[in-house]
Formats: structure tokens, C-alpha cells, sequence
């Protein structure tokens, strides 16, 4: 039975309706590739044809399937979750789908590559100061960390095995236009948003804000995911990063700045680096010479560039989602 890619094949995106996806098929399709998004619910994205799948409730026969109807080259897998949702539903699109995928790729009559988006998560915490490096034993702590572990693993097994060519970017905390408003970053964006047309300064209630993490661009990720697919010999794990930890206090003033927005933080209760995803991480900084050397891929966008462009994108948003606006009063 053959192996060999099809000609002229598809990149199917997997969650291409979502932040990461979104963005890794205007790449793919920028860079050349007819590009397929899967989502949950139809989406219209400018930059690839759309099919609707509930990935994390589909069984192996039904990703089969899809993959033999659409004879992809390459597989990105960009699907996934992150915030607000139960035990249940991280394993089940962080773990089971990902199993199921690979089962299903290594039963093709071909072999396309899968890149497979991890998370820096995956290593959990390590002391200040230190560089994480791909080979570091991965220890996480949270409930997303341990099933985008799984994750990963599942696709390792599969490689060692040579049931599938695959690799896996383990990617930092991203912004970016379209950061998730649920995250921190986009969380402070559109309370901004509430206040700009307002007379009193803004006043950002948010967890202390004590870590240093790595952050990174989405569209920057997009880009790596494009080597990766191109890629003669990629890595079996690549860090995606800036390969620099950058305090998250300065990462919204930065964000505060870009807006234009008066505004005073004011911080309470759990830290940040508490929260379920980032349980108990207060440093995070990667090496990416893997990701030099082998992907010749390195961040071309500065985080003031990505603020800025994450600023834009939700101040030109619909106004349905801006706060009422109060005139100022008038002078005694």
C-alpha cells in the first residue's frame, strides 16, 4: 500500500473556526495552500473552505472518513480546549480527539503530516530564571496542562511507533488580534473598550499580577506552523516562543498604553498565575534554538506590535459589545 502524499493535496486545519486556527489557515493559504478549515459550527474564513464537524464528539470511523473524503497532505491540529469548560471536555478535545486523529492518520493509505499544537504547559513549574528546554521533563499541574500532555504523548507514541509523521509545537501564551476575550490580555482589552468613550478613568479589577511568562503572536505561530508543514526533518517537540520571560504587569500596562485608555489597575485576590490554566506557574521562558535551527523559523513581531494590533482588532469590533456611554458632566 503506497504512502505517498497525494498531489496537490489539502492542509486540513482542525479548530480552524478558533484563535490559533484561524490564523494558521490565512498563513497556509498566503504561503500557497488550498486550506480546509473543521469546526464545530460553519464558519466563513476569507482564506479557506469551510466543512462543520464537532471534532471532540466525533469517533475514529467518522475522522476516517472525513480524511479519506478529504485527502489532506498535511494535518494541522489547532483543536482544542482551554478556559471555562469542565474536566469532561479538556479530556475529550485534548485527549481523546488527539488519540483518535492519530489512529486514524496511521490507518491512511498515505501519509500526510500532522502538526500538532501543544502548549507550554505541558513542562509546568520550574524555578525563576530558568530556560525551558524541549528534552526538560514536562511536570504540569493543572487540568489543561495534563491533558495537552496526553495529548502529545499520544502523538509521540505514534511517531517512535512510524505509524505517523508528525511533530509537535509546544506554543507559549499568545496575543495578538483575536486573543480569546476569556483570557487575561483579552479580558483587560475590552474593559478598556467599556471606558474609552467614558469621562472617569478606568479601573481594571484583576488577580495580582506577579508572573513572568513568554508570550509570543499568533501570527507568529502561524508562521511556524507553515514550516513545520514545509519542513524536511522537523523536531518530534519544538518550542514556539520568544524565548524571553517578560513581567505580565508590564504586559498590561503595555496593553493600557496601546489603547490610549486613562486607566488604573487594581489587583485582588488569587494571583494570575493561580488560575486553572497556569496553576502555580510564575516563570515561563523557552529556548527556541530548536525552532532556529530546524524549522528556520524565529518571532518577527515585537509584543508592544502585538498589543497595539490586539487593541485595534477589539476597538473596531461590534459596538453591541461596548458599555453604555456617559457624557461628561457639565462644568458647575
Amino acid at each position: 500500500m503506497s504512502r505517498q502524499q497525494p498531489s496537490a493535496a489539502p492542509v486540513l486545519v482542525l479548530g480552524g473556526h478558533g484563535f490559533l486556527g484561524r490564523h494558521a489557515c490565512a498563513a497556509l493559504a498566503a504561503a500557497g495552500d488550498e486550506v480546509i478549515a473543521v469546526s464545530r459550527r460553519p464558519a466563513r474564513l476569507p482564506a479557506a473552505r469551510s466543512i462543520a464537524l464537532d471534532l471532540a464528539a466525533s469517533d475514529q470511523a467518522t475522522i476516517s472518513g472525513m480524511l479519506t473524503a478529504m485527502r489532506p497532505r498535511v494535518v494541522v491540529n489547532a483543536a482544542g480546549a482551554v478556559w471555562g469548560v469542565s474536566d469532561e471536555e479538556l479530556t475529550a478535545s485534548n485527549v481523546t480527539l488527539v488519540r483518535r486523529l492519530v489512529a486514524a492518520l496511521g490507518e491512511l493509505p498515505w501519509r500526510p503530516r500532522l502538526v500538532h499544537l501543544g502548549s507550554v504547559h505541558e513542562y509546568g513549574p520550574v524555578p525563576a530564571g530558568t530556560l525551558i528546554r524541549e528534552q526538560d521533563p514536562p511536570r504540569p499541574v493543572s487540568p489543561y496542562g495534563r491533558t495537552k500532555l496526553l495529548g502529545t504523548e499520544a502523538v509521540l507514541a505514534a511517531v517512535r511507533s512510524g505509524a505517523v509523521d508528525a511533530t509537535v509545537l509546544r506554543v507559549v501564551n499568545v496575543s495578538g488580534p483575536g486573543t480569546p476575550a476569556k483570557s487575561l490580555l483579552g479580558q483587560v482589552a475590552r474593559q478598556l473598550r467599556a471606558h474609552r468613550h467614558r469621562w472617569e478613568p478606568a479601573v481594571l479589577r484583576l488577580a495580582p499580577l506577579r508572573a513572568h511568562r513568554d508570550f509570543v503572536d499568533v501570527r507568529d505561530i502561524a508562521d511556524a506552523v507553515c514550516a513545520a508543514a514545509a519542513a524536511t526533518d522537523p523536531a518530534a517537540v519544538t518550542n514556539i516562543g520568544r524565548g524571553e520571560a517578560v513581567s505580565v504587569r508590564w504586559l498590561v500596562d503595555q496593553l493600557i498604553a496601546a489603547s490610549g485608555v486613562p486607566a488604573r489597575i487594581v489587583e485582588h485576590g488569587v494571583p494570575a498565575e493561580r488560575s486553572d490554566r497556569g496553576s502555580g506557574i510564575d516563570w515561563q521562558q523557552v529556548d527556541i534554538t530548536e525552532a532556529r535551527c530546524r524549522l528556520r523559523w524565529a518571532p518577527r513581531r515585537g509584543l508592544t506590535e502585538s498589543l497595539t494590533a490586539l487593541w485595534a482588532e477589539v476597538r473596531a469590533a461590534s459596538s453591541a459589545e461596548v458599555g453604555p456611554v456617559l457624557e461628561r458632566p457639565p462644568a458647575p
